[in-house]
């Protein structure tokens, strides 16, 4: 993905972003509660070299080269137990130089002979006797133990008590700031992590240029989302003036370079049920027959047959029993409107659909359709279903794959273009179905009832 795809992904998961946001706040702020104080009490030592009047300038290099090498040295001994000891002793401590020591901590700058001694504890005045307790054992075991030499020597090594430990007054944790801070940071990182997870492992197009990727045909038309369609799937009749019949019609103009001599015979299909093929079908034929073109429209979907509810028509006789010879074409399909359109509805449901929409019968219906018509259009079932669109697109000029944006998923968008390829038929193109339009993708003159409403 490139950085648009990115911040579209972003932008599509911008509640769950948010969401990891207010968790990391919320788990910050619980962190920060639940926390017992703790105060910290600081005292400063500093290691000196003591140099006799009468010493060498080579002595004296020599004292300064040995404190700046013990300085580390003395660093580790702070939380040893020979200092310790001393001070749970004296302060009664109900711990041992282990325990102690994990609250005391003894830092030296770079380059420089200064030992910070700090002590957390959670009564700040016992923070501030223990640390001025570590630094005086400290100070006394270098005299006394370390550094205490039989013989006279040109130099001697002593710790200085810089600052003694103050009471603090302000406690070092729990630091609220830091905790939203870094529970902010934490939880944002992991929304984002998750979003773009999410997005890698989500297989569903929602773009044009996602069918594109899946489907390598052109992308014939961009129908926009309308929660009305399921009461009013028949855009173009009823709703000329909206965004769906306009984009209906702006599919007409792609599709009608497809024509073949003059005429076209489509087949009209998807991946999976509730995909919008059928609203599709229903609409370019109402397109088409706007621009005067003469359309037959038939409902191959001999399962689950949807247009004779969409033109409220008889659909009790149609395309099944002019196969089995029951009855004439003429007499069952239909015109609709004052358009040169004319609808064949399903007819009876047969118990076996795909022999009969790949019998000889039905090869003769669609060539005396294409002499008859400008435009056949043939709404069939999908495809991962069964295999009647595959069967009816070897004797139709190609098939139009439908595709809903946020719930096709890619790979079975392509696995329906390869079943068609698989049986000799042409994938001619994709339809982007429930597209979400932004921005300059909608248009100003949509004078629709529903954006009357609105």
């Amino acid at each position: 993905m490139d950085f648009p795809d990115y911040v579209r992904v972003l932008r599509r998961q911008v509640v769950l972003i948010v969401a990891g946001l207010l968790i990391g706040l919320s788990t910050g702020a619980l962190i920060a509660m639940f926390t017992p104080q703790r105060f910290e009490a600081s005292a400063e030592v500093m290691v000196t070299v003591q140099v006799a009047d009468e010493a060498t300038t080579s002595e004296r290099a020599m004292a300064t080269g040995y404190a700046n090498q013990v300085v580390e040295t003395y660093r580790t001994i702070v939380t040893s137990s020979l200092v310790l000891e001393p001070v749970i002793e004296d302060l009664d401590l109900p711990t041992t130089p282990a325990g102690l020591a994990s609250r005391i901590n003894a830092s030296v700058a770079a380059n420089s002979a200064i030992i910070t001694i700090g002590v957390e504890h959670r009564n700040p005045g016992q923070a501030a006797r223990i640390a001025n307790a570590v630094t005086e054992s400290v100070t006394m075991t270098i005299a006394e133990t370390l550094e205490k030499r039989e013989q006279e020597t040109a130099y001697s090594i002593r710790m200085v008590t810089l600052q003694p430990a103050q009471v603090p007054t302000v406690p070092v944790a729990p630091n609220l700031q830091l905790s939203l801070t870094l529970g902010a940071v934490l939880g944002l990182a992991a929304g984002i992590g998750v979003a773009l997870l999410r997005a890698a492992l989500d297989q569903r197009v929602r773009t044009a240029a996602d069918v594109e990727s899946a489907v390598p045909v052109p992308v014939l038309g961009q129908i926009p989302l309308d929660p009305d369609t399921a009461s009013r799937p028949l855009a173009v009749g009823f709703a000329p003036q909206s965004r769906r019949a306009e984009a209906f019609r702006s599919l007409r103009t792609n599709v009608r370079f497809l024509f073949t001599e003059g005429q076209g015979v489509f087949v009209i299909t998807s991946s999976g049920p509730g995909e919008g093929k059928s609203t599709t079908a229903a609409n370019l034929a109402l397109a088409f027959a706007d621009a005067g073109h003469r359309v037959a429209l038939i409902d191959a979907d001999l399962r689950l047959p949807r247009l004779a509810e969409y033109f409220d028509i008889e659909g009790s006789v149609g395309l099944s029993d002019v196969l089995v010879g029951r009855v004439e074409l003429n007499a069952v399909i239909q015109p609709w409107g004052r358009r040169a359109l004319f609808v064949l509805p399903a007819g009876t449901l047969p118990p076996n659909p795909a022999e009969l929409l790949g019998s000889r019968a039905m090869e003769e219906l669609v060539d005396a359709l294409r002499d008859a018509f400008d435009v056949v259009i043939i709404d069939a079932p999908p495809l991962l279903l069964v295999t009647d669109a595959a069967v009816i697109a070897r004797v139709a000029t190609g098939a139009i794959l439908i595709a809903a944006a946020g719930s096709t998923h890619a790979n079975r968008l392509a696995d329906s273009a390869r079943s068609i390829e698989a049986v000799g038929a042409r994938v001619l193109g994709t339809v982007v179905t429930k597209a979400v339009m932004r921005g300059t993708d909608k248009s100003s003159y949509d004078t629709s009832p529903a954006s009357a409403r609105a």
